[in-house]
Parts: C-alpha cells; structure tokens; sequence
C-alpha cells in the first residue's frame, strides 16, 4: 500500500510539473524507445552489439558540435557557422600536419583556436556592435566554408594517416569488460552521489528536498542503463574511446553549467537580459563566452568527423550537418527561447537522430526517409517547446526571451 501510494505521488507530482511546462526528458526517452522498437521489429540487426557500438561512436561528432550549440541556444541565440567551423578547423589541422608537417597534437591545438577565434570574432560582433546573431552566424556559416575550401586549394581530399593521434579518437576501444562496467559504476555512483548532496543541501535550507526513495530509484534507473549499455558494448569490442570522451565533456560541462558561478550567469542571461544587467553581471562578456565555447566544440567535433573517416574533403562541414546539430540539441529537451537545457540534451538528442539514420542504413530505404522522420520528430520537438513555454507563462514562470530584436533596449547587451 505505502509503495502504491509513494508511486501515485511521483506520478501526481510528474503530472503537474508537465502541465505546468516543464515535460523532462520522459518524452524524448520514450521517443527513443519506440525508434529502436519499430527498428527492431523491422530489422533483428539493429540492436546488435556491433550496431549499437557503431551507433555509439558515430553519434560523438555531431554531439560535440550540439553541446556547444546548447550554450547558445541557452541565451536565446543561435549559431548557423557551426558546421562550417567544423570543417574548417578540421581542415586546417589536416593541412598543417600532412601538407606541412606539423606534429599532430600541436596541430590538434591549432584547430581548435581556430573554432575559438570563430567564435570571440562572431561574439564579439553580436554582442558589442549589436548586430543579430542569425545575420552574423549565417554569414559566418558561408565565410568560414569558403576560408574552408580557400584553404584546401586544389585537393578535394586530404587523407589523415590513420595509425595517427586524430584516427586513434574513433578507433580505440577499451577491450577489457572492467573499464566498461567501471565506466558505468563510476555514472551511477555519481547520480546517487549528487542527487543525495543536493537533497541534503536543500534539506539544510529548509527547502523541499527529493525523498530518499526517489533517489534510489533514479540511481537504480541510471545503473541499470547504464550497466546494460556496458554489456552490449563488451559484446563487441568493448568501450569506444569517443563514448568516454563524450560522456566526459558532457559531463563536465553540465557541472560548470549547473555548479559555477559562470553557469548561473548564463542561465540567468536566458531568462533576461536587462535583469541580468541589473543584477551586475557583465553581458557582454558572458554573450561572447558562449559563441567561443560553441566555435571551440565545433572544431573538436570537426575533429571527431575527420577521425571517422581519417580524411578531409570540400562536403566537410555540410549543411547536413549543421542541421543535426541544432536538431539534437532542440530534440533533445533544449529550448529555443532561451532558459532550458542541459548538455545531457546532445546525447539524447544525437541518439534518437542516429537510431534514425542507423535504422533508415539497415532497412536500405532512400535517405529521404531518414530526412523526413528527422523533421517529424524535430517539428514535434518544437512544439512541445512551444507549448511548454505557454504553459509557464500561464503558471507565472520565466521562459527566456526571445532573441533580442534592433530596437530593443537590451539588444546590444550594454
């Protein structure tokens, strides 16, 4: 009875957090599973360990470049140069190391400040002369691409030597079963960890805190998935190197979001510019910090692209890919209004993008198909946000502006 009664509770209290427009990432789960189970149905191979494993490395890329995405999206902006940043970056790493024989891993950094430098010279336009993000990122979106193609001159493709640092980022595994089961033992334990300091946290304040039983649950949650991913991924090759390195930076960029003062700031900057002003924080700064994180993902997981396919070529950086990118982060629980989101957002969002593709590859329909589910599921993705945000703004809850527009008073982030 106590247990029927606990678990009608979660269920009142989920029911009125979805009326009251914050919907969780429950949908986008359920998504998934009823992508892998209509797959599956149609395709025994899908849930094979050889094309989960592939599945899981081939969502690092893009999900790099979607982490990235959601800083900005956060602030109630957005960034179309991405994908081409992507391609530069990578572009110009593979020209200093094969064409010029630049060590690889100083060749790495210089990709990567050049995502940086993208992203301080947009940011820094947007943020300080006042001109709309869409503008600025759209015509970053066709320089960068030229500077791209400038670069690579008359070679249509640069092939990468594929015993090198860049190729080892999606073709080492961890064939040991320890490091996998370590991997999710380690995921576990630091939900249970966190969830019980914030309850005790919230407790000390005299806040409402998440019940014990709710805690064990989720923990239980997270391991299960966790350990069970761990098994399927030991069926093949064991732990991609990419996964790991995802999962970390997810992770460790969902704790500054979440646990630093800079996070506050942007998450703050997300439900009002002109409040946030007032309240002392530096604006300007905190607009053009997030397009440099964005520009830096984007050339990491410019990196990652040539890795899968140790080369280099004109279709890097394609408008595909730009797509996939705002289309994870948005499926994947990130508003567009600014306000909500976290990098978790990116793999939830890569995963049910991939399943996609993976399915659409192992069925072999035309990639038309694969292009119209995609739109599906991000139109709905879109407006459950939108519902979402009308929802809180009848229950009295701050959503996030919409990008600031010429004209507004806060729109040059003074």
């Amino acid at each position: 009875m106590r247990h029927s009664q606990g678990l009608k509770a979660r269920v009142d209290a989920y029911g009125h957090r979805l009326s009251s427009g914050e919907p969780g990432r429950l949908p986008v789960v359920l998504v998934l599973v009823a992508i892998w189970a209509v797959f599956e149905s149609l395709n025994s191979a899908f849930l094979s360990p050889r094309n989960l494993s592939n599945l899981s490395v081939d969502i690092v890329g893009t999900g790099l470049i979607a982490v990235g995405i959601i800083f900005v999206l956060l602030i109630g902006e957005i960034d179309l140069s991405v994908a081409a940043v992507s391609g530069l970056a990578a572009t110009m790493f593979a020209v200093l190391n094969v064409q010029y024989g630049m060590p690889e891993w100083l060749a790495v950094i210089v990709g990567m400040l050049c995502g940086a430098a993208v992203g301080a010279v947009q940011g820094f336009i947007i943020a300080k002369v006042g001109v709309p993000a869409f503008v600025v990122t759209l015509a970053g979106l066709l320089g960068w691409n030229g500077l791209m193609l400038y670069v690579l001159g008359t070679s249509a493709t640069i092939s990468l030597d594929d015993k090198g640092l860049v190729a080892a980022l999606t073709n080492t595994y961890f064939n040991h079963d320890a490091v996998a089961y370590g991997v999710a033992a380690l995921v576990a334990g630091a939900i249970l960890l966190a969830s019980y300091q914030g309850r005790r946290r919230r407790k000390a304040v005299g806040m409402p805190s998440r019940p014990l039983g709710d805690i064990w649950l989720r923990t239980g949650g997270v391991a299960a998935i966790a350990f069970t991913a761990a098994y399927v991924l030991n069926q093949f090759q064991g732990m991609p190197l990419a996964l790991l390195i995802f999962l970390v930076v997810i992770a460790g960029l969902d704790l500054i979001l979440r646990h630093t003062l800079y996070g506050r700031k942007v998450g703050a900057l997300g439900g009002g510019i002109e409040a946030t002003r007032r309240a002392g924080v530096n604006v300007v700064r905190i607009r053009i910090s997030v397009f440099v994180v964005s520009g830096t993902m984007a050339a990491i997981g410019g990196l990652f692209l040539a890795s899968r396919i140790t080369s280099v070529s004109q279709s890097s950086g394609s408008a595909n890919l730009l797509v996939n990118a705002i289309a994870a982060a948005v499926i994947g629980g990130t508003s567009l209004f600014g306000g909500r989101g976290r990098t978790w957002s990116a793999l939830l969002g890569m995963l049910v993008i991939q399943s996609i593709a993976s399915g659409v590859a192992l069925l072999g329909v035309q990639r038309a198909i694969q292009s119209m589910i995609t739109g599906g599921v991000l139109l709905a993705a879109v407006v459950i946000d939108s519902l979402s945000r009308r929802s809180r703004e009848s229950h009295s809850r701050p959503s996030g502006p919409l990008m600031p527009r010429p004209g507004d008073p806060s729109y040059r982030g003074r």
